[in-house]
């Protein structure tokens, strides 16, 4: 496996084990509540993550197989990624984003959310194998807050996305805290 691919996906899986962790940390009866209007439970951020985690993997996919029936050259660099991206900057949630409707979750409680989180984590993993060895740095497509990304980008994005929920969890967590009751 090429290093820049293998840098990537050891940073995402890294941030599957922590979201997991902030997960199993909430109790199981408060994961479906909000704990307020007009706010998410944890179900509803494991749900919207998973929205994202699939669109990301089917905008790698069509853009690498495309990439590589025209003829992409074979990644020469290999360079870290993630100190060029700021993955800091993007989980950082003091800057307030606002999540278009699309992907705005549907309501699935979070054992289902859990289930569709992990799919769509392995979704975009087979995504990023699917482009090892090519240069997917010359490559950018658009990203609709960041501007022109990087394939690379697009995958480290991905990683700093689920580490920004799994904040957002945290923050959920603690406003039950600390009698997590019904």
């Amino acid at each position: 496996m090429h290093a820049r691919i293998a840098e990537l996906l050891a940073y995402f899986d890294s941030q599957l084990a922590h979201l997991r962790a902030v997960v199993d940390a909430v109790p199981q009866n408060v994961r479906d509540r909000r704990p307020s209007d007009g706010t998410w439970s944890v179900a509803n951020v494991l749900e919207h993550v998973a929205i994202v985690d699939e669109r990301i993997a089917t905008l790698l996919t069509s853009t690498i197989e495309k990439a590589r029936t025209d003829g992409l050259a074979a990644e020469s660099s290999s360079e870290p990624i993630l100190p060029t991206l700021g993955v800091q900057q993007l989980a950082n949630r003091e800057v307030k984003r606002a999540a278009p409707e699309v992907l705005h979750p549907r309501g699935l409680d979070a054992e289902a959310a859990w289930a569709a989180f992990e799919r769509g984590h392995a979704v975009l993993r087979d995504a990023v194998r699917s482009g090892d060895g090519l240069a997917l740095g010359t490559i950018t497509r658009k990203h609709p807050l960041f501007g022109e990304l990087t394939l690379y980008h697009w995958i480290a994005f991905a990683g700093a996305h689920e580490a920004r929920h799994a904040a957002q969890i945290e923050a959920i967590a603690a406003s039950f805290s600390p009698s997590y009751t019904n």
